[in-house]
């Protein structure tokens, strides 16, 4: 029984659920956004009633790592049980394909941003660009976006900035890139796609990439293609698939690929703070 109700079949297999999964986040919307959204489709196919902010309680369920709301491609859930394992899948490796665009910079370092400077791109060949592409892989320091999830006395630092408060860069952090490569070149614009480990921003990557050019870059696109074990092809639960039935045979399925449960303990030692905030 929730708050005196009885509940019926569909509730009951609703709250049974437990483990991760994935969901495709489209552009525009913010992670939260997607989240509240699957979690709105869930109770009222179960027919719960949600009085206000009670429903926080009702059902658990986060997610596994931020996509900025420019972004779309996977995001993993973590329902019931499973949102205890969604620590492992921000420090866990990621894929994504970025496009950027040479010759302008903006102040978020993406394609939602003011313009904040241009400058000529014409003399860079495709050599240029991948020779420069070797420095950026492997174990690199990297200094994440000021616009970004990361936070300061507890707010986000986007929201600082969107109020206009001084911020200050965060320091360079260690970040680790597992593989980089250029899948195209048509300038203005370049595609990568880029593996990496948790707390990377792929904007702050594109931006840097255009400084080491003698230029400046700007990321126009996002798309996270894996998280973890979930890929986009194979285990991103579109809008359409967002019931009960379908998420119950994605548990079942995607519990093959996680590795038995690590001990949380070791986990939290190893990521303190901010680390296990920020993805992008």
């Amino acid at each position: 029984e929730a708050g005196g109700v009885v509940l019926g079949k569909s509730a009951d297999k609703l709250f049974s659920l437990s483990g991760l999964f994935a969901v495709y986040k489209p552009k525009g919307p913010t992670s939260a956004g997607v989240l509240n959204l699957l979690k709105e489709r869930l109770l009222a196919e179960a027919g719960v009633q949600t009085n206000g902010n009670k429903r926080n309680q009702v059902l658990k369920i986060g997610h596994g790592g931020t996509l900025d709301s420019a972004a779309a491609g996977v995001l993993v859930v973590g329902i019931g049980k499973g949102t205890k394992m969604l620590r492992t899948m921000l420090a866990g490796s990621k894929k994504y394909t970025a496009i950027g665009l040479l010759g302008k910079a903006t102040d978020t370092l993406d394609a939602t941003g003011k313009v904040t400077e241009e400058k000529p791109y014409d003399q860079i060949t495709k050599g240029d660009l991948e020779n420069v592409l070797q420095k950026f892989t492997g174990d690199i320091m990297q200094v994440p976006p000021l616009y970004s999830a990361l936070k300061k006395d507890g707010e986000r630092l986007s929201t600082l900035m969107k109020r206009g408060e001084a911020v200050e860069a965060k320091p360079a952090r260690p970040v680790r890139v597992y593989s980089l490569s250029l899948q195209q070149f048509q300038p203005p614009l370049f595609t990568l796609d880029v593996e990496c480990g948790g707390g990377f921003y792929v904007r702050s990557l594109v931006s840097d990439i255009g400084k080491e050019l003698s230029t400046c870059a700007t990321m126009q696109e996002l798309t996270r293609t894996k998280q973890g074990p979930f890929t986009l092809e194979e285990h991103a639960l579109y809008e359409d698939k967002w019931t009960i039935d379908e998420i119950a045979r994605s548990l079942e399925h995607c519990t093959s690929l996680l590795p038995g449960e690590p001990s949380h303990k070791k986990l939290k030692t190893e990521h303190p703070g901010e680390t296990a905030v920020s993805c992008e």
